[in-house]
């Protein structure tokens, strides 16, 4: 890598000092604890290569493993140089195989992008691989852009929004092992292997899906790190849509927040500048590999980039642990979250270790213990199937 850790506090973030006494910031933990995971783009810095990206992704799941966070779930994304996570199944595998206790799954498989059969398959083999450790979360958006999509799809036009109930239907009756209606045209088709079925989560950024997995009962999580105007109607949308189902009786809502942690706001702020190009790259239709903090430091801004950027990241939660865990917890305060899911994409690996060390120990976490950790359990039903008929 060309970062060799420059920058504002550079001398105590990341390397060796990554490893230093989390009790320094136990006076700092959250008012309120519960669970927290990781989601992981698996970004490609300036200076290194898709290899180096996906070998430090693997790495951040053993430390995350070991820090106590209890699930680490890659995102699905196309056609963008600085993320190398477009097979999100293949990843999943690797992770869980270097992996032991953490539970690992999708933050998500866009379905539209997909043959449910394939992703039957796919997850019925990570299950088998993997009992009792593998999520499945389904979100409806490409995760690209519109010829992307097609190139995906090997189809002229575009799936309408209608057709994700269908695809869910079939994907949770192929990965029931249930059968179709008489008159459906899957009728005798099969998913094979045969696993204990993946817990299935609906993913979302708008009221949508917050109440399709409402109206199904099932888990729900919330892309509040890039649309956060929607989160609190989303998440009360859900509550009030959810209905029981088999395994589950009451609502379960994961919130999603982007979140850069430092010794100091100044380290801190530093960090995530890169965050600001990336996305301002990405909305100009210029997206990179992500940048390093000497080039966000170097760009020239122009007020309405600088103004455009600030929006965009708005939400993100960046600062010491003591500013970090006042974001946090207002972001609890506000959503009621059963679980946050942290995103952190900043460009060296150690400074993503070190950020992901100090919001442990803000949340109160009980470090993995390899002798005795045993399979994090599920948090979701078992999948029966939700329809079977393609009027649903």
């Amino acid at each position: 890598m060309t970062d060799t850790g420059s920058g504002p506090g550079s001398d105590v973030a990341g390397g060796e000092d990554s490893g230093r006494a989390r009790s320094l910031h136990h006076a700092v933990n959250l008012t309120r604890r519960v669970p927290l995971s990781v989601l992981d783009l698996v970004p490609v810095g300036t200076g290194t290569t898709p290899t180096d990206a996906v070998r430090g992704s693997l790495e951040l799941a053993r430390h995350a493993e070991r820090l106590g966070f209890i699930r680490y779930w890659l995102a699905e994304h196309h056609g963008m140089p600085g993320i190398a996570s477009s097979a999100t199944a293949i990843l999943i595998g690797q992770v869980a195989a270097a992996t032991g206790t953490i539970r690992v799954g999708s933050g998500g498989v866009m379905l539209p992008n997909h043959a449910p059969l394939a992703v039957a398959e796919q997850f019925g083999t990570l299950g088998a691989l993997f009992p009792g450790r593998i999520d499945l979360g389904i979100g409806r958006a490409p995760g690209t852009d519109p010829a992307t999509a097609r190139a995906l799809r090997r189809t002229a036009g575009l799936l309408a929004v209608d057709d994700f109930p269908e695809q869910l239907a079939e994907l949770t009756t192929f990965l029931a092992g249930g059968d179709f209606a008489a008159d459906h045209p899957m009728r005798g088709v099969h998913a094979f292997p045969q696993s204990p079925v993946p817990p299935i989560w609906l993913l979302g950024s708008s009221g949508y899906s917050a109440q399709v997995a409402g109206m199904l009962g099932l888990p729900f999580a919330f892309a509040h790190h890039f649309s956060s105007a929607n989160t609190v109607p989303a998440l009360e949308l859900y509550r009030r849509s959810f209905r029981p189902s088999p395994g589950r009786e009451q609502p379960y809502a994961i919130v999603a927040a982007a979140v850069v942690c430092a010794e100091d706001d100044e380290r801190a702020e530093w960090l995530a500048a890169p965050v600001r190009l990336a996305m301002l790259r990405i909305r100009g239709g210029r997206p990179g590999v992500f940048p390093s903090p000497e080039e966000a430091a170097a760009h020239a801004w122009t007020p309405q980039e600088r103004a455009a950027a600030e929006n965009a990241t708005a939400s993100h939660i960046v600062g010491s642990p003591s500013t970090v865990r006042a974001g946090i917890d207002a972001l609890l305060d506000v959503t009621g979250a059963d679980e946050i899911m942290i995103t952190t994409n900043v460009h060296r690996l150690a400074d993503r270790i070190r950020s992901y060390e100090l919001v442990a120990d803000l949340g109160g976490l009980t470090p993995a213990d390899p002798a005795t950790a045993v399979v994090a359990p599920a948090v979701a039903p078992v999948v029966t199937p939700v329809g079977a008929s393609r009027s649903q």
